[in-house]
């Protein structure tokens, strides 16, 4: 590939569309993002709590806003919804133009996640997905609803709404195979009701990184142990998440192609792409870039930080490979070495929800502490 072309443009011509797992409000303003989208193809936006913590509590860009919102009576939580819906909307007015292309190819989109207190909450993720959907107002905002078994419900009542839906924390096959399942229950409730099914996105994200953070360490011990298993372990080493997310893809194939499918295909629906998400590595023995050039093919979207962003526009290599590999394998044989990966992914699954929870609830507690002090220099 010539080093004129930005490999972060070239990589759309492989059918991936790379989304940025940021938000702030600094590059809302500053032109920041719009340069994004212009010099480097970006084609979406993704946020989380985490994310939004780091944003509020790390900068005085919202102290304005906190001070006065306080002012107002709002509480904690309130304020925190009234700063990502602003963000959010001003995000998505960004994204519009890509957004109303008639081949945007579902893409043009900034999620804005329930907030993980509801994780296990199926009525409460629905009412807040239906309350952040109209507070934003925007046709091109999805709302981020984890993949959880009290999550499933909620997706499909979602989608039945007419809710643009971000499934997230998926960490596993069979879990992606149920939440492909929820979305397709939900456009077919939508024609049931004789209501449109155009128009209407959602993208499944599955988490790579953390799965070979978590097993890794057991592959190497084992490799390292010795034994008739040794070498089956070693060669398994940092093999896991992108087994998973190949053996997803070949999942994602078959759902949308049969007679099922092709039903509300020919309604309009679009199908739900698989989102890589979580690919910023973890791991210094690995290429920085180990999760973004393995899984670039036809109808996928990446969401990447914006280190792994500027690291790919320096040294991405773009090329179809999403298909390579006899993957099957290397999940079929974890169990040869003791690994229940059904356990390990629910484990991940809860260590997920905590690492939004712990970061949210810091971020309430900050803006428990500005809303006093607001008060406070009112009253004073």
């Amino acid at each position: 590939m010539s080093s004129s072309v930005n490999p972060l443009v070239a990589i759309h011509s492989f059918g991936q569309s790379i989304w940025l797992d940021y938000i702030r409000r600094n590059i809302l303003h500053n032109g920041e993002l719009q340069r994004l989208i212009e010099e480097d193809g970006l084609r979406g936006v993704t946020s989380n709590p985490a994310i939004f913590e780091k944003a509020i509590a790390g900068s005085d860009d919202y102290a304005d806003d906190i001070r006065q919102l306080a002012r107002q009576g709002l509480t904690a939580e309130q304020i925190y919804a009234q700063l990502a819906v602003a963000d959010v909307q001003q995000a998505c007015d960004l994204l519009r133009p890509l957004y109303d292309q008639p081949n945007s190819g579902g893409d043009g989109y900034v999620s804005l996640e329930v907030s993980p207190e509801l994780i296990n909450d199926t009525e409460g993720t629905v009412t807040e997905g239906l309350q952040f959907w109209h507070a934003v107002n925007r046709p091109n905002v999805m709302i981020k609803v984890p993949a959880t078994r009290a999550g499933l419900p909620a997706i499909r009542r979602l989608i039945a709404a007419g809710v643009n839906v971000n499934v997230t924390l998926i960490f596993r096959v069979d879990r992606y195979r149920e939440v492909a399942e929820a979305f397709l229950a939900g456009l077919e409730d939508r024609v049931k009701a004789d209501l449109p099914v155009t128009r209407l996105d959602s993208v499944a994200s599955f988490f790579l990184s953390r799965i070979d953070v978590l097993i890794d360490p057991q592959l190497q011990k084992l490799a390292a142990a010795g034994g008739e298993q040794a070498g089956l372990a070693a060669s398994l080493v940092g093999e896991v998440a992108i087994a998973s997310a190949r053996q997803a893809y070949q999942i994602y194939q078959e759902i949308f192609a049969g007679p099922r499918w092709e039903r509300l295909r020919k309604l309009g629906a679009q199908p739900q792409r698989l989102l890589w998400a979580s690919t910023g590595n973890k791991n210094p023995k690995y290429d920085d870039l180990k999760y973004v050039e393995a899984l670039i093919g036809p109808n996928t979207v990446n969401t990447i930080p914006v280190e792994t962003l500027d690291l790919y526009r320096a040294k991405g290599r773009p090329a179809g490979r999403l298909s390579e590999g006899a993957d099957k394998q290397v999940l079929a044989r974890l169990p040869e070495l003791g690994l229940d990966l059904t356990a390990l992914t629910n484990q991940l699954e809860e260590e997920g929800a905590r690492k939004f929870s712990e970061p949210f609830a810091k971020l309430l507690a900050v803006l428990e502490q500005k809303r006093q002090e607001a008060l406070a220099a009112t009253t004073a």
